[in-house]
């Protein structure tokens, strides 16, 4: 049984899935074409793309049309201030967003969330798209391949929760912690502040994220008969004291039947992954859905422009090879199921869990050490104790997995042996100097 602090009601006809990125992006710009009040987007990136200009355009005609529209858009703070890995000389997407302010008559603000020092150790991944009283929740960001502008898309999950309760619960939280703070610059108006200011406000910020939480709901959100589906959420931002991380635990330890996780980088923190192996060891069925590695950013199949970034996909599909090598017995009881997928060129970025078929975790966490203990995340949970959206997720694991293969043993996973010359001599070199060990902490 996972127990929560606080929940509240939504019907399952409020709660409806988008089938695809495409889908999603017609979704995202119907709903900011009607907004009548207010807008409050938080994304890791906006892209200075055809995607991301398309969104902001959408975004600036909304305020023209409406001038009283509170309209808050917030990105990571570093992440908006490069280019993309190789373009050194990018002054990265705020480049755009100054410029796009220059040409409007009306304002709209994007704010800058610098949860640490380095984008490295940690970045704003706390997703989540308001328009009026409705909560968009996925964990793409706004790009061409997330949106599926051309061809290609990167497949995550989409859900629309029509809500006023959780709409102005995740408002109000990046309301008081990003903006009535002051510890977010605007990185659309004017200069930001020196280094010396930027740096103070990060570690107040830090710290206050580490303790950041939703505010619970007040009783008259709790819902009605007619509101069945109860739902929390959740926050976490550091190793110590993280809620959605105990909520994750709480979840995995609580199955008894079955347990579907979603992940596009394999490599379980430990607290999890001991969890995982006691949830077999009782006999859940736990289902796993993984990205290959050449569903990941950073696969590269040209060895002549393989760079050394590009040698996670392979250390995520060794940490696979390894995990489901040690527990090949549960394989071939069919106690664990690995679905391992891979559609043309695209790539697979959707995270997220489904307990007893009751409990829908909804996140943008990606179940690794850098979600666990680095970055800021957030998450939904959907108590489906009567199992209204049943039908609606069996229509969703369908799609997503439409694109799996089912995976029975660690030798159906490519050994290193058949892996190119550069990524095979570049892990026996990280292997040698043992520093995969640290690099598994921040993938």
């Amino acid at each position: 049984m996972v127990t929560v602090n606080s929940t509240a009601g939504i019907a399952a006809a409020d709660i409806d899935i988008a089938h695809s990125a495409a889908d999603f992006k017609q979704l995202l710009l119907a709903e900011i074409s009607q907004a009548k009040s207010r807008i409050y987007i938080s994304a890791l990136y906006i892209q200075d793309d055809a995607a991301g200009r398309e969104i902001l355009a959408a975004l600036y005609q909304a305020k023209q049309k409406i001038p009283t529209l509170d309209i808050c858009l917030f990105v990571d703070f570093h992440r908006a201030q490069r280019g993309l890995i190789g373009d050194k000389l990018s002054g990265g997407n705020r480049d755009l967003y100054l410029a796009l302010e220059q040409q409007h008559q009306v304002s709209i603000n994007i704010y800058g969330v610098p949860v640490k020092r380095k984008e490295l150790l940690g970045v704003l991944h706390l997703k989540g798209m308001v328009i009026d009283n409705v909560l968009l929740y996925t964990g793409a960001s706004i790009n061409d391949v997330y949106l599926q502008q051309t061809g290609r898309y990167r497949l995550d999950r989409y859900y629309r929760l029509n809500n006023q309760a959780l709409a102005d619960n995740f408002c109000q939280y990046l309301q008081r912690y990003f903006i009535d703070s002051n510890l977010a610059p605007l990185l659309n108006q004017g200069e930001l502040p020196d280094n010396k200011v930027i740096k103070r406000n990060i570690l107040r910020l830090t710290r206050l994220l580490k303790s950041s939480k939703y505010r619970p709901f007040s009783a008259n959100k709790i819902g009605t008969e007619s509101t069945n589906i109860q739902a929390s959420m959740f926050v976490g931002c550091g190793r110590r004291g993280n809620q959605l991380n105990r909520v994750i635990r709480d979840l995995v330890r609580s199955s008894r039947n079955t347990l579907v996780i979603f992940t596009p980088y394999f490599n379980l923190p430990k607290p999890l992954l001991r969890d995982v192996d006691a949830a077999l060891k009782r006999g859940v069925k736990v289902i796993l859905t993984v990205g290959d590695k050449k569903a990941n950013d950073f696969y590269n199949a040209d060895e002549a422009t393989f760079s050394t970034v590009e040698i996670v996909p392979y250390i995520y599909e060794r940490l696979l090879a390894s995990f489901l090598a040690k527990r090949q017995k549960y394989l071939d009881n069919g106690t664990l199921s690995l679905r391992l997928w891979q559609h043309d060129n695209n790539s697979f970025h959707l995270k997220g869990m489904v307990v007893d078929e009751r409990y829908h975790l909804l996140t943008g966490s990606n179940l690794n050490p850098r979600a666990w203990a680095l970055d800021l995340e957030n998450g939904i949970l959907l108590d489906d104790e009567k199992g209204e959206i049943a039908d609606k997720f069996a229509e969703e694991f369908k799609r997503i997995t439409q694109n799996t293969k089912i995976i029975r043993q660690s030798s159906e996973i490519e050994s290193v042996q058949n892996y190119p010359e550069k990524p095979r001599k570049l892990l026996k070199r990280l292997r040698m100097t043992q520093v995969d060990r640290l690099l598994k902490r921040f993938l």
